[in-house]
């Protein structure tokens, strides 16, 4: 049977990991397929035969379907290739699946998102419809799914009503940088420091990227992302060819898909489920969490070496202050 909801495909230069992505959605055979690609850069040998290598991926279409193609000619970069081609997915659809060419999905990926588009399309609080968890076999719920809001755009979907808020040079982002924004939305000091001085990096346009602009979009908005209870998308894109993952996480990368069970449950309310968005933030982040293990076990050291008087003083203060250190 069909697929009717759109599916939009990212894809670039590898057109190994962008055959398997396909043959995926093949087997899905969506009614209505979108293809944005980004050109080659002018200063890679060879990189111009493996784009359109690539791009020829699709001819082997063999279901009924309704093909649309957003080409660059020349290379955007990360930022203004997926931003301008998502703006354009949502000129042409009001809700799509979005998977980018090595995001290999399992088929359950799509009904679950299917379904979910549907049950969510006029819920403000509901901005986004993930493909991965990242609990390591953690189940937080008997429900199939919960609400987080660290999250990945490996395999996802949405909605043209969500992402018409969509800014990508975060014009909000003055006007919330020096309150407690953050730090009430994540009630977490590590994540809201982590958090504060990524988005001040993003605006000042140090990383060519587009997805934390999506994040706060809609973290400013105060929506959250829907996370199901399995994994059902795999990542096989980290290494040496990949433009932004190119050093593994052993905890994410190839993280193997999962068959979701239906009908599926469905939480009583939306709400952030805060134990385990916190357990995604130390997945998605661990060199974070590594860098802050470190400090505390130095400061446990360095604790240790003073004086019993003033060693009793330290850790009075601390619990005084406990949450602010």
């Amino acid at each position: 049977m069909a697929l009717k909801t759109p599916v939009a495909f990212l894809i670039f230069n590898r057109p190994d990991t962008t055959a398997r992505v396909f043959a995926e959605i093949a087997k899905a055979r969506p009614a209505k397929l979108l293809v944005v690609a980004d050109g080659p850069r002018p200063d890679r040998p060879g990189e111009r035969e493996l784009c359109l290598a690539t791009r020829t991926v699709i001819d082997q279409i063999d279901w009924p379907c309704e093909l649309l193609t957003n080409f660059a000619d020349e290379n955007l970069g990360c930022e203004r290739r997926v931003s301008s081609g998502l703006d354009w997915v949502f000129e042409q659809v009001e809700e799509a699946i979005i998977l980018e060419d090595d995001c290999l999905p399992h088929p359950t990926f799509f009904p679950f998102c299917t379904e979910l588009l549907e049950r969510f399309r006029n819920e403000p609080r509901v901005s986004m419809i993930c493909g991965n968890n990242f609990q390591q076999g953690k189940r937080r719920s008997p429900d199939s799914y919960f609400f987080g809001l660290h999250v990945t755009v490996w395999g996802w979907a949405s909605w043209r009503s969500t992402w018409q808020d969509y800014d990508v040079e975060m014009r909000r982002w003055p006007e919330l940088r020096d309150t407690s924004w953050l730090a009430d939305l994540l009630q977490n000091p590590v994540a809201a420091k982590y958090w504060r001085d990524t988005y001040e990096r993003t605006y000042q346009g140090e990383f060519d990227t587009w997805d934390y602009q999506w994040f706060f979009s809609w973290w400013s908005q105060d929506s959250l992302a829907l996370v199901p209870d399995r994994n059902l998308v795999t990542n096989i894109g980290f290494g040496s060819a990949a433009t932004r993952t190119v050093d593994e996480l052993p905890s994410l990368a190839n993280l193997p898909a999962m068959a979701m069970d239906f009908p599926l449950k469905h939480p009583a309310t939306v709400s952030l489920n805060r134990d385990a968005d916190n357990y995604s933030f130390t997945q998605i982040c661990p060199w974070i969490i590594e860098n802050q293990n470190y400090y505390w076990q130095l400061r446990h050291k360095f604790t240790a070496s003073l004086p019993d008087p003033l060693r009793q003083k330290v850790r009075r203060l601390r619990s005084k202050f406990r949450g602010q250190l």
